[in-house]
């Protein structure tokens, strides 16, 4: 057996580290490899290999950025950025024993029976996504890997996080596991899991108990291999309205977010008129931000409900409801109209026109978005655009005139409704309606929302270093890496805190929350864009009222922390009680 020294530069806590540890373990008892791993976060890698004693036949130098390749070295050597390692596993170890690139399972000199013993590799495959491909999606990851370590198994998992596919399942590493769990809360392509045991869910479930769903994924039976055609994904994968609605606004997000920082650049350039003065920077900029990017989002966030709920005869009609919506004033209320009505009007068209099977290959790229496309076309021109309008300009007419006390009525809502679930459906439910009156130049409710967004991780993050008592060595050590999601706007970084004290964490962030949106909502704080937390605030203009928004964010940090304080028990405290 072949020994693989691996030594990595990064925190221990680090998601990528662990993640990057699992595929490595998983493609090393694929291969038959003898893996010693070595993490430290301050050690230079190449330093830490020539002080080892190790015997061993390759050496893989890793951290977060690429340390420097050695020169003149007794055996394979190769130094890359953690990332790669995480992504491409299997690549790596094919450079460092290009002798040992796996074979395919049936070999030429196996038997029948060791062949059969072969596929028996208690071995799993896994995909996380959510619809912002930030925190769930990584989380869900690690905690699935963990689960099947447990269990005695040997898990890959696919991230589809905001940057793309990381970690990617190969055919090869898919048919030979025992069972596949994909946990997510965005649409995920399912069809190449045909024949395999599948356990579909979100990344809570994943989250909070992964074992649990390894072993309900290892009791199902395989799913009917499909046979000719285009593979579809089970029906199961395309139910649940959130579940859509999350699809539409993951795809929409960096339209919104890039549009935003552009349009407050050009403010900063060419000032509050920027978009008048004609071949300017600054009107350049509000082309692009204002004029492309913001026209889009709406289009594209109805095309992807669409698409979710219908796949691809979907997007058509569903890009084209949205655009409508766009032009005739609807905003993105008449987008969110647009996209369900055009994906459940496709599914049903496709489920009722039946056509010889020589006719098949038109049914997705003609019929079906030709027809449509019509019918959502005319009903928003005629029947569903006309009503939307009407009542987003009702709701913008309030909005904007609103008085102290409605903001703060509004304010304390929004806040608490994104500390109520931490990234789940009445969090992204606020987060949604925010980023969605960015069509209509509302900038109040954004701003409010991700400051709230912030307190829950910030709020445990310096009550488990004030009231060390109160909090296990773990929390207190994984509390520098929660301040810093929460300063992210990751309001997910707080799911560990909240998932081991509910009762208690979860009412507590819930006040700070509401408080900061309130002082937000009251102060005037406008914000251009969707995300980035704190660091918004270096560029020029895409917040308002910049003073009043930081205190917001530290005041409703500090109710929270005051609320722990009160709420929460001593650990010496909580034992006794649970012994008792």
């Amino acid at each position: 057996m072949s020994n693989l020294l691996v030594i990595i530069q990064a925190p221990s806590n680090a998601p990528i580290l662990r993640l990057a540890k699992g595929a490595l373990e998983a493609e090393a008892a694929r291969r038959g490899l003898s893996l010693i791993i070595k993490a430290d976060a301050d050690a230079d890698p190449a330093a830490v290999w020539k002080s080892s004693s190790e015997s061993v036949n390759a050496v893989l130098l890793s951290a977060i950025k690429a340390p420097a390749q050695p020169v003149s070295t007794s055996v394979p050597v190769i130094a890359t950025e953690l990332a790669r390692v995480a992504r491409e596993t299997g690549h790596v170890l094919d450079q460092l024993f290009p002798d040992n690139v796996p074979a395919p399972a049936a070999s030429q000199s196996a038997s029948p029976k060791e062949a059969a013993e072969s596929t028996e590799s208690k071995f799993l495959v896994g995909v996380t996504s959510c619809p912002t491909g930030i925190a769930h999606t990584f989380m869900a990851a690690e905690s699935l890997l963990r689960g099947a370590k447990a269990l005695g198994y040997t898990m890959k998992v696919e991230t589809r996080g905001s940057v793309g596919a990381k970690n990617e399942l190969t055919e090869e590493e898919i048919a030979k596991a025992d069972a596949v769990v994909v946990a997510a809360d965005a649409s995920v392509e399912t069809a190449r899991f045909a024949g395999k045991r599948l356990l579909e869910t979100g990344t809570k479930a994943a989250i909070n108990d992964a074992s649990g769903l390894i072993k309900e994924a290892l009791a199902l039976e395989p799913s009917a291999a499909q046979s000719g055609g285009m593979k579809m994904p089970p029906k199961k994968a395309r139910t649940g309205v959130y579940k859509h609605l999350m699809t539409g606004v993951s795809q929409m997000l960096p339209l919104v977010t890039a549009g935003g920082l552009l349009i407050a650049l050009a403010f900063a350039i060419g000032g509050i008129y920027a978009g008048d003065n004609e071949g300017t920077l600054g009107w350049a900029l509000m082309q692009i931000g204002g004029a492309s990017a913001f026209a889009l989002f709406i289009p594209v966030l109805a095309g992807f409900i669409a698409f979710s709920i219908a796949d691809r005869p979907g997007l058509a009609p569903g890009l084209i409801g949205g655009m409508l919506a766009s032009q005739i004033g609807a905003g993105f209320l008449g987008g969110l109209a647009a996209g369900f009505f055009a994906g459940y009007l496709t599914s049903l068209l496709n489920r009722k026109i039946n056509l010889p099977d020589t006719l098949q290959g038109l049914k997705p790229v003609l019929i079906l978005p030709l027809l449509s496309s019509l019918i959502v076309g005319l009903s928003m021109i005629y029947v569903i655009g006309p009503p939307v309008k009407f009542i987003l300009d009702g709701l913008s007419t309030w909005l904007n005139g609103m008085q102290e006390g409605s903001a703060l009525i509004l304010g304390l809502l929004l806040g608490g409704m994104m500390a109520f679930d931490m990234g789940g459906p009445v969090n992204k439910s606020a987060y949604t309606f925010s980023v969605g009156l960015l069509a209509s130049q509302i900038y109040v409710p954004m701003a409010a929302v991700m400051a709230a967004g912030m307190v829950p991780p910030l709020a445990c993050a310096l009550a488990a270093n004030i009231f060390r008592n109160k909090f296990t060595d773990d929390e207190r050590q994984a509390s520098k890496a929660t301040a810093i999601l929460g300063i992210s706007f990751i309001t997910e970084g707080a799911i560990p805190y909240a998932a081991a004290d509910p009762i208690r964490v979860i009412p507590c962030t819930i006040l700070g929350s509401a408080v900061t949106g309130g002082i937000s909502m009251v102060m005037g704080c406008k914000l251009m864009v969707p995300h980035g937390g704190v660091f918004v605030l270096a560029i020029p203009n895409a917040i308002t009222q910049g003073l009043a928004y930081i205190a917001a964010i530290v005041i409703g940090t500090l109710v929270a922390t005051a609320a722990l304080y009160f709420a929460k028990r001593p650990l010496n405290q909580m034992n006794k009680a649970v012994a008792a």
